[in-house]
């Protein structure tokens, strides 16, 4: 087929730089924030903080939104001491970061999350709104991991 737009109204295949949707996750064994963040923007944004059950992951909700939004990728937040050495609850966050990759048969990626509830406290206090504490720390992993 031929055709004759002129080459600058042309559409290309997207490149390396294709959009890209991510989901990062603020893991806990009591709720589990989640943020969605663009490859392309280089953006994230808090989208809603999930119950756990009994220290268990709400599957169903998880499963609702990785068909909502397609991630690519997923990250999660991995909390380390100072030193890098693992803290109490890095074991739990090893395990979800596991059965995430099973269940979603996606990349799963950690990012350091040392910090990102106390820097999710000052970004609410700094942008109040109607903003669940855990999904903010789920954009501020996320962003990191975006930026890195």
């Amino acid at each position: 087929m031929n055709d004759s737009r002129p080459q600058s109204a042309r559409c290309h295949q997207a490149g390396p730089l294709a959009l890209q949707t991510l989901l990062g996750f603020d893991f806990g064994k009591q709720r589990i924030g989640v943020a969605v963040g663009q490859s392309i923007t280089g953006t994230a944004t808090a989208l809603c903080t999930i119950t756990a059950r009994q220290g268990k992951p709400d599957w169903d909700r998880i499963s609702a939104l990785i068909d909502q939004w397609q991630p690519a990728e997923l990250v999660v937040g991995l909390p380390l001491h100072d030193d890098g050495s693992d803290s109490d609850i890095s074991k739990d966050v090893r395990r979800f970061v596991k059965q995430l990759h099973e269940r979603y048969q996606r990349p799963v990626h950690t990012m350091n999350e040392r910090l990102s509830t106390h820097a999710a406290r000052e970004y609410m206090q700094e942008s109040p709104g109607k903003q669940e504490l855990d999904a903010v720390a789920a954009m501020i992993i996320l962003q990191n991991w975006l930026e890195q």
